[in-house]
């Protein structure tokens, strides 16, 4: 299988014209669409859940709404440790195939990222195709508030088993 596909498209096409577009801030105090993209770009490169949660303030506003019932790794999540225990569960339960990020509104410490994604359920072979929205919030360099609006029904009828 292919590695997942990270695309910018519209006004950035990528982290670095990303950072270096937006307007000039303090060096220790990158903009939201900074942080917000290199996220995603390190993600997709494969780095390790600890790796990934320490871009994220020890008290973050993780949001992720959807049946935890049936979807472990959305829900609420606190700290650090939540935040690598979501790419954790994410990573043994499904793998992203494709992640696009078509428009990033907002600069400063808030954006939105608006795009699509597809994603494979390890345990059902069924992909998950959604839109996405994701609210974040940066302070200090790390992310303050994280917001991911999907396609839940979708996400957890993937995860169901077949019926008979």
């Amino acid at each position: 299988m292919a590695a997942p596909v990270l695309m910018f498209l519209g006004a950035c096409t990528s982290a670095q014209e990303t950072a270096t577009s937006a307007p000039s801030s303090a060096a220790s105090d990158p903009s939201c669409r900074t942080v917000a993209t290199a996220l995603f770009d390190q993600l997709l490169a494969g780095a390790s859940p600890t790796s990934l949660a320490e871009r994220f303030d020890e008290k973050v506003d993780w949001s992720i709404p959807g049946n935890t019932a049936v979807v472990p790794w959305i829900g609420p999540r606190e700290g650090r440790a939540g935040v690598a225990e979501f790419y954790t569960e994410l990573g043994q339960m499904a793998k992203v195939e494709q992640f696009t990020i078509d428009t990033i509104i907002g600069d400063g410490d808030r954006c939105v990222l608006l795009g699509d994604l597809k994603t494979t359920v390890l345990s059902t072979g069924r992909d998950i195709t959604t839109d996405f929205a994701y609210d974040i919030e940066v302070r200090n360099g790390l992310i303050t508030r994280y917001h991911m609006f999907e396609d839940s029904w979708a996400v957890a009828e993937a995860l169901e088993p077949t019926a008979n």
